[in-house]
């Protein structure tokens, strides 16, 4: 079978055609084709630079292999390599994978910075003889929210100190619930940053 042009990396487009037409026909042999032609293009253009996560990327891969077989049907490219369709497939895919890992990595943080709040500042009284110790954490605590910004200063007292829910926060700082989860987040990596002052 054919071997993509040098020059560009794709297939004569007669040929690509040929092989798309035995694909929307059930052949999966025409899949294996368009993986051999365009799996490592796809792979090493498109993918592992936007998810650099050699992994995930290769999951990413199957999934754009996945899903241009389920919606084959709706390619109509007479006069364009499938290509370009693969591509846009595995750069969204790539993009909606990168944004779930950010999006559980800053879950992930929030819920150190949680935890930490909780263990220092939590709601049973300590014993006396750890008043000292939780005294001065909750020192520290100040002191590292004195170092912030004003404004996540208080995204941090209203939300883990004060224990409200998003909505109060929100209204408290006269801002949207969605404008105060940015606030929120950028906030507790701000702490982070100050941790332990």
């Amino acid at each position: 079978m054919n071997a993509p042009d040098a020059a560009t990396g794709l297939v004569e487009l007669h040929v690509e055609q040929a092989v798309v037409a035995r694909l929307k026909q059930g052949d999966r042999a025409a899949a294996g084709q368009l993986y051999a032609w365009y799996g490592e293009r796809l792979y090493r253009q498109a993918i592992l630079p936007r998810l650099p996560v050699p992994e995930l990327a290769e999951d990413v891969l199957k999934d754009t292999f996945r899903l241009a077989l389920e919606k084959i049907e709706s390619w109509e490219g007479a006069d364009r390599s499938i290509f370009f369709w693969l591509r846009r497939i595995a750069i969204n895919r790539a993009m909606d994978v990168h944004r779930a890992r950010a999006r559980q990595a800053r879950l992930q943080d929030e819920d150190r910075i949680e935890a930490t709040i909780d263990r220092t500042m939590g709601q049973p009284p300590p014993a006396p003889d750890r008043a000292p110790e939780v005294a001065e954490t909750r020192d520290q605590v100040d002191r590292a929210l004195g170092l912030l910004n004003p404004r996540y200063a208080q995204a941090l007292q209203l939300r883990l100190l004060d224990d409200l829910d998003r909505d109060e926060c929100a209204q408290r700082m006269e801002v949207t619930v969605g404008n105060f989860d940015v606030i929120f987040h950028r906030a507790c990596k701000a702490f982070r940053k100050v941790w332990p002052p």
